[in-house]
This record gives structure tokens, C-alpha cells and sequence, in this order.
């Protein structure tokens, strides 16, 4: 029984992911979120915002800084988890 719960709710997990996956808009096309004004913006103007000589350095350190910052909590918080677990008894 409980092989088929978990395999009817792996596939509704599925069907909800790849419906997910079909609403993305299509690659390449001019109206995408990703062609949209802030990559305009990033480029432009990144340099003189943030000091930063690297765009990309800029934009990971000063635009996004708190959701690096909680990506790397959720990954550190990961790493103690695995430890934890892996730790021997003594």
C-alpha cells in the first residue's frame, strides 16, 4: 500500500512540475522576462553602481547580495545537516 501512495504522489508531483514547465515562455523570444529592462540596466549602469569592475561580480555581491546570502545559508545549513547525520558515535 504504501508503494502505491508513494508512487501516486510521485506522479502527481510530476504532472505539477512539467505543467510548470510548460507555462515557461519559449526560449528566445523578445518579450522573455530575461530580455526585459534590468538586464538594460545591469549593463549600463552595474559599473558605476556598484564599483564593481566585473559585471557579474556586481551583480552577485550588490544586487542580489541577499539572495546570495540566503543561498548560502540554505547551503551551509544543508552541510551541517549531511554531517550530522554521517557523524559516528563514539
Amino acid at each position: 500500500m504504501k508503494k502505491i501512495v508513494a508512487i501516486l504522489l510521485t506522479m502527481i508531483i510530476i504532472g505539477v512540475l512539467l505543467i510548470g514547465v510548460e507555462e515557461l515562455p519559449k526560449f528566445g523570444k523578445q518579450d522573455n522576462p530575461a530580455n526585459n529592462y534590468v538586464m538594460e540596466k545591469y549593463i549600463e549602469d552595474g559599473v558605476k553602481d556598484t564599483g564593481a569592475l566585473n559585471i557579474v561580480t556586481g551583480i552577485i555581491l550588490d544586487y542580489r547580495a541577499f539572495d546570495t546570502f540566503a543561498e548560502a545559508t540554505v547551503l551551509f545549513t544543508g552541510a551541517i545537516a549531511v554531517l550530522m547525520v554521517f557523524k559516528k558515535e563514539e
